[in-house]
């Protein structure tokens, strides 16, 4: 059986940069370990399924895989397979679009080149002291920022949010693997483990998602599910009127920008995430 693919990059201002993205339609007759076995086959950080599109109410149904395990909720996969359903595989349908993952429908909408999601409510959980990074970095006391905690937040998948001082911090940032796993396995509180490092600096947010997966520790190029937590988490701590860009990738040579869009009052908040796709490869995938 021949099974249509796409390629392309995520939050990506153009091409071979951002983060990678394998998307293939009429997957719905795949078991989930079908699945899996192409996400690992292929190995980029996620790869998503089409099991659904109904075009009169601009609805449809993925599930979305990295090479180790399935997803709940990841932004750079729903913004990337948002845009082939609207603007490859439905061209002439509408540009907004309701997309249902497992953890709920996730509201799509396009404005010229940008697509953008609207994430769920976000949990915020423990927060921590500096004394276990400290542990497994090479970071000093004064190169985290006094601004904020440091705290796990979820709006779906989690992360550990940890606000540096500056850019150099940042770049130059190195972890202990083991005793970063370690602390993480401790210390988290849902089965997905990762930290997000960033730093505010004239007016842009940059950042770093590292993370294990099949024992290695690994680092995104651009994560909206973590964006969705950071943005929450700048909501709360930083302002309740936010509009920004995040740049993530650079450290691993693949730049990305993450356009922030969100407001919250009280415990309200609207979490807006968006980002360009660049569209590389289409072909067919032999099961």
């Amino acid at each position: 059986m021949g099974l249509p693919f796409y390629i392309v990059d995520v939050f990506a201002e153009k091409k071979y940069s951002g983060n990678q993205l394998a998307v293939f339609e009429n997957a719905q007759n795949l078991s989930a370990k079908e699945m899996q076995d192409i996400a690992t086959e292929i190995n980029f950080a996620e790869s998503t399924f089409i099991t659904k599109i109904n075009p009169e109410n601009n609805s449809a149904e993925i599930r979305i895989f990295t090479p180790e395990f399935e997803m709940k909720f990841a932004g750079h996969p729903i913004i990337g397979t948002s845009w082939v359903i609207m603007n490859i595989i439905n061209s002439n349908s509408s540009k907004k679009l309701n997309l249902t993952v497992p953890v709920g429908v996730i509201p799509i909408f396009q404005e010229e080149e940008m697509v953008w999601l609207q994430s769920a409510q976000p949990e915020f959980f423990n927060t921590f002291s500096t004394d276990g990074i400290l542990e497994f970095s090479n970071l000093k006391e004064n190169d985290f920022s006094s601004d904020f905690p440091i705290q796990e937040v979820s709006t779906g998948s989690a992360f550990v949010i940890v606000p540096l001082q500056n850019k150099s911090a940042l770049t130059n940032l190195e972890l202990n693997s083991a005793k970063m796993n370690e602390w993480l396995q401790l210390n988290c509180k849902t089965n997905f483990r990762a930290l997000y490092f960033f730093c505010l600096e004239e007016g842009n947010i940059h950042s770093r998602m590292l993370y294990f997966e099949n024992n290695q520790l690994k680092e995104d190029a651009a994560t909206g599910s973590a964006s969705t937590c950071l943005q929450a988490f700048l909501l709360k701590y930083y302002s309740t009127d936010l509009e920004m860009i995040n740049h993530q990738g650079d450290a691993i040579g693949r730049p990305s920008k993450i356009y922030f869009d969100g407001k919250s009052t009280k415990n309200d908040f609207e979490i807006k995430i968006g980002g360009k796709t660049q569209f590389i490869a289409k072909g067919e995938w032999e099961v």
